[in-house]
C-alpha cells in the first residue's frame, strides 16, 4: 500500500513537472547583424513601462520573458510612451531596477536609445548627436539602467530633414543643420572603446541613411550599424521595398516595432471597439498613425484568413513579420500578461505556404494602409 501511495505521488510530481514544460516556449534566435551574438526572434519592448503599466507589472514581465527564453530587449531613453517631460527615463529607471533587484543584467541582451531633435526638456531641445549631447545622453541610460554598458545603442531617428514617423512626400533640403555622419561614428566609437556600449544600430532610417553610415563605417574603419529599428507589420511593409534588400545583404536586420499596429492587428479594435485602458482608448490624438481609411478593411480581411485557419489574428501577424528573412527580431509590447504570453508564444504557430499566400493576397488588394 506505502509503494502504491509513493507512486501516485511520483506519478503527480512527474505530471506537474510536464505540465510545467510544456508552458515553456520554445523560442527561436538569430544572429545580431555580423556578430556572434544570438537574440530572441522576440524582443521585449518596454514603453508602457512608467505609463500604461506599473513597474511591479514591468517586473513581472520582464521575469516571465526572460523564462521563456526572451533574451533581447529594447527601451529609450524618451520611454514612456507618450513621451512628457514628467517620465522622461522612467522606462530605463523600472530596467534598473529590476537588474537591482534581480542581479540578472548578463542575463539580458539590452537596447537602448538616443533621441533625434527633441523638445527643450531634453538637453535644450534640437540636435543631440554631437559629441557632448550624446555623451550626456548615454551617461544618462547607463546611471538609469544601472549597468556599466549597453550591448546595442541606437540613434533614435535622424537629426537631418527626412521622411519618417509615417511622413511621405519627400521634399528635400539642404537648409538643415546635423552632425555629419563621420562625426556620429566617432563618437560611438569612443564609447565602444570605453566599453559601455557593444554595438550600434539605427531606428526610424531610410535606405540612404543606412548605405551612407555603411559606405563611412567600411572607409573609415568606424563601427558598422548592425540593425535597423524601423516599423513592420501586416497594415505598414514598406520596409520590403527598399531597406530587406540592403538588411539582408548588409547584415543589418530588421527590428521589427509596431508589429501588431499598435494593437489594431490584434483585433481588439475590430467593431469599432474601444477598450478601457488601451493605448487609442487613452492617448487617441497621438496614435493617428493606424486610423486610416482602409485599415478597417484589411484588418477584416487578415482577420477572416486567422478565422479560417484557427490562428490568433495577433499571432499569425507577428509570425509572418519574424519568418522574413530581413528580420531580425520582433518588438513586441504588451500591457496585460495575457497579451505578453499570446505575443511570445506567436514562435510556435507554423504558417503554412498557403495561409502566406492568402496574405500576401491581402496586401495586394489593401497595399500598405498605413505606411
Amino acid at each position: 500500500m506505502k509503494i502504491y501511495s509513493l507512486l501516485l505521488i511520483i506519478q503527480d510530481a512527474l505530471k506537474d513537472y510536464l505540465k510545467s514544460k510544456s508552458k515553456k516556449t520554445l523560442m527561436n534566435y538569430k544572429k545580431l547583424g555580423n556578430t556572434d551574438l544570438d537574440v530572441s526572434t522576440i524582443c521585449l519592448g518596454t514603453m508602457t513601462w512608467g505609463e500604461q503599466n506599473t513597474q511591479d507589472e514591468g517586473f513581472e514581465q520582464m521575469d516571465y520573458a526572460l523564462d521563456q527564453g526572451v533574451n533581447f530587449w529594447d527601451t529609450a531613453e524618451i520611454y514612456s510612451i507618450p513621451p512628457r517631460e514628467e517620465t522622461f527615463g522612467r522606462t530605463e529607471e523600472i530596467i534598473g531596477n529590476w537588474f537591482e533587484k534581480t542581479k540578472k543584467r548578463n542575463k539580458v541582451i539590452l537596447a537602448s536609445k538616443v533621441c533625434g531633435p527633441m523638445r527643450e526638456y531634453v538637453r535644450g531641445g534640437g540636435n543631440q548627436f554631437g559629441k557632448k549631447n550624446i555623451t550626456e545622453a548615454l551617461e544618462g541610460s547607463l546611471r538609469r539602467l544601472k549597468t556599466d554598458y549597453i550591448d546595442l545603442y541606437q540613434l533614435h531617428w535622424p537629426e537631418r530633414s527626412t521622411n519618417f514617423f509615417g511622413k511621405l512626400g519627400y521634399e528635400h533640403s539642404d537648409d538643415s543643420e546635423w552632425t555629419k555622419f563621420e562625426e556620429i561614428l566617432e563618437n560611438l566609437k569612443n564609447f565602444i572603446k570605453q566599453g559601455k556600449v557593444r554595438y550600434v544600430g539605427l531606428s526610424n532610417e531610410t535606405p540612404w541613411g543606412l548605405s551612407k553610415f555603411l559606405e563611412i563605417s567600411k572607409n573609415k574603419n568606424l563601427p558598422r550599424m548592425l540593425s535597423v529599428q524601423n516599423p513592420y507589420n501586416l497594415l505598414n511593409r514598406t520596409y520590403e521595398v527598399g531597406l530587406a534588400e540592403m538588411s539582408v545583404r548588409e547584415k543589418s536586420g530588421l527590428l521589427a516595432y509596431s508589429p501588431l499596429a499598435c494593437g489594431y492587428l490584434s483585433g481588439k479594435y475590430r467593431n469599432n471597439q474601444l477598450p478601457k485602458g488601451s493605448r487609442i482608448a487613452l492617448h487617441n490624438d497621438f496614435w493617428t498613425r493606424y486610423n486610416k481609411p482602409n485599415a478597417g478593411k484589411a484588418i477584416e480581411a487578415y482577420y477572416e484568413v486567422a478565422k479560417k485557419y484557427k490562428l490568433n489574428l495577433a499571432q499569425m501577424s507577428l509570425k509572418f513579420l519574424e519568418i522574413q528573412p530581413f528580420v531580425t527580431s520582433v518588438i513586441i509590447g504588451a500591457t496585460t500578461m495575457e497579451q505578453l504570453k499570446t505575443n511570445i508564444e506567436s514562435v510556435n504557430i507554423n504558417l503554412t505556404e498557403e495561409i502566406i499566400n492568402e496574405i500576401n493576397e491581402v496586401q495586394k488588394i489593401y497595399p500598405n494602409p498605413c505606411p
